[in-house]
């Protein structure tokens, strides 16, 4: 199927059933491309949703004005109410508080958003709560407007498909399939199987079908499940053990119920064939990314305390710090629905000549959101064992992200454990120059303290959230631990006091990533990377791009 084709596909299934499908999830620039495939959704009559609409255009709100000249509460209707499909603008820029608005519309049903994406860089995307909440998705970069068509779609069609749609028939077996075809490409939301089905139906009802046949099956699960399942090695990796072998023979007693087993017709490797194939490698990799990014120990709407201050957020009531500052709007539009009532209570203020009457309850205070600093933590092994290994291009491959991180403007701080023990070498700091000159600076030598390495990193990054801080740790070693967190060469206790911190960092919420230096992959090193919730990564295997990319990942590319 060309993209064209699988365009359009998802474009027609959109069409025919919208509200359980949730939306549709367009990746790519605004050009001639995108410009087609809306022109092809405007029979919807689509509203357009741009993030930084004020909260009452988007929740409904009082309308001041009508309020103040008619005396008593006038409200005005949000775009959320009045449109029941939306194209959310630059969904990339989408705030965690208003995609979670989008997904409780969602969630109440007769709503659909089709996200435009215009995600350039790594770490950026749509938000997971909507991504979770949107069946279909379409690539569009890389896409030339000579080899992009997309056919007309009949009204009338789409019309006798969405008619035909509630009666469609679901064969038995066809949902397992989908469930396994999930659970086989590492997803775990249970809203993907049940997107796919409502895609399959439509893509019946498309075909004036009343059941549900697998090349519908197919067809869901390339726009449902491709960019939501992890890559190969990766689902490899994270799926279950192998189970144990069967039992023993039995004799036959007769035909037995299998009804729990997939039918043959609906196999689930043919599924997960089909979503594999219609997304190149480096686009799951990229979608996986974002899925692993941390958020901090914070839930998803919730405003982290932040060292900075950022855009303007709602005004809130309630007692306000002396240093507050009253928003007069907000305050006014709080008051206005009980001017008549008050002008009752107190007619001697209205005598008087006062047209407004406010009460302590009416103020509101402006706010902000906080704006956290990013500090990334290099852990850096200077131990003898790493010595003889490679810290010098461990060394050059920090110089590389020191650069990045520079450019970004984000806090450095660096670590080094040698010897018996691990010292902070340098606090959080912008000074790339100086971030380097201790970097060289750093002897190799001794032994390797990794757990004493792992405790100042994590009280570094506690530090840090302490002053508002978002701190990602970036653990460089060969995994050889031979020194305990008390001083004596102990490999055993070493390497359980290193799980145990390792754990820690996992229980505290810390992004981290573990570049493993040595000359070939430790399998200790990345059991240790597990428990501590980390991404594993060679270095043999990984260039500066790669390092740059993971540590950008686990770094939560949105600045608060």
């Amino acid at each position: 199927m060309t993209p064209s084709d699988r365009a359009a596909r998802a474009v027609a299934l959109f069409r025919v059933a919208p509200f359980d499908l949730g939306g549709l999830w367009l990746r790519g620039r605004a050009g001639p491309v995108r410009d087609r495939v809306l022109a092809a959704l405007a029979p919807m009559r689509p509203a357009k949703l741009h993030p930084s609409m004020p909260e009452d255009a988007v929740m409904g709100g009082t309308d001041l004005a009508a309020t103040l000249a008619a005396g008593r509460l006038v409200r005005m209707a949000g775009l959320l109410e009045r449109a029941p499909v939306l194209v959310l603008t630059m969904a990339e820029a989408c705030p965690a508080g208003l995609a979670a608005r989008i997904a409780q519309a969602l969630d109440a049903g007769g709503r659909a958003v089709v996200a435009l994406d215009e995600a350039a860089e790594e770490g950026e995307g749509l938000p997971r709560s909507l991504a979770d909440r949107l069946a279909l998705f379409v690539d569009l970069d890389g896409m030339l407007p000579s080899d992009f068509r997309l056919p007309p779609l009949a009204d009338a069609a789409v019309a006798a498909a969405a008619a035909r749609y509630p009666a469609v028939t679901v064969p038995d077996g066809a949902l397992v399939a989908l469930v396994r075809a999930a659970a086989e490409m590492g997803i775990s939301s249970l809203r993907a199987p049940l997107l796919a089905l409502s895609a399959a139906r439509a893509a019946a009802a498309l075909r004036q079908a009343d059941t549900v046949a697998p090349e519908d099956l197919e067809l869901a699960a390339e726009l449902v499940f491709a960019h939501r399942g992890l890559p190969p090695m990766e689902a490899a990796e994270d799926s279950a053990p192998e189970p144990p072998p069967p039992p023993a023979e039995t004799p036959d007693t007769g035909p037995s119920d299998d009804s729990d087993q997939t039918p043959q017709d609906f196999p689930a490797e043919m599924l997960v064939e089909a979503a594999r194939a219609v997304l190149p490698p480096d686009l799951l990799e990229r979608l996986a990314q974002g899925r692993t990014r941390k958020a901090g120990g914070s839930g998803a709407g919730a405003a982290r305390k932040g060292n900075r201050r950022g855009r303007p957020l709602p005004a809130r009531g309630g007692p306000a710090s002396p240093d507050a500052r009253i928003d007069l709007v907000a305050t006014l539009r709080s008051a206005a629905p009980w001017q008549a009532a008050r002008a009752r209570m107190y007619p001697r203020l209205i005598e008087a000549g006062r047209r407004l009457i406010l009460l302590p309850g009416d103020l509101r205070a402006r706010r902000y959101e906080d704006k956290s600093d990013r500090v990334l933590i290099f852990a850096v092994d200077a131990s003898g064992s790493a010595a003889m290994a490679r810290l010098g291009e461990a060394k050059g491959a920090v110089e590389l992200l020191l650069a990045r991180a520079y450019a970004e403007r984000d806090h450095v701080a660096l670590v080094a454990f040698r010897g018996v023990a691990a010292e902070l070498v340098l606090p959080p700091t912008r000074s790339l120059v100086q971030t380097k000159k201790r970097l060289a600076g750093v002897p190799g030598g001794g032994g390797t303290p990794l757990a004493s390495g792992l405790r100042v990193a994590m009280l570094a990054a506690r530090q840090a959230q302490a002053r508002g801080m978002a701190p990602t740790l970036a653990i460089l070693t060969d995994g050889r631990a031979n020194i305990a967190l008390d001083g004596t060469a102990n490999r055993a206790q070493a390497a359980e006091d290193a799980g145990r911190l390792a754990a820690l960092i996992a229980d505290a919420g810390l992004p981290a990533v573990v570049i493993d230096t040595g000359f070939r992959p430790t399998p200790a090193l990345q059991d240790l990377a597990r428990r501590m919730g980390a991404r594993w990564l060679a270095l043999p295997r990984a260039d500066s791009g790669v390092m740059a990319a993971a540590l950008s990942a686990s770094m939560e590319g949105k600045r608060r």
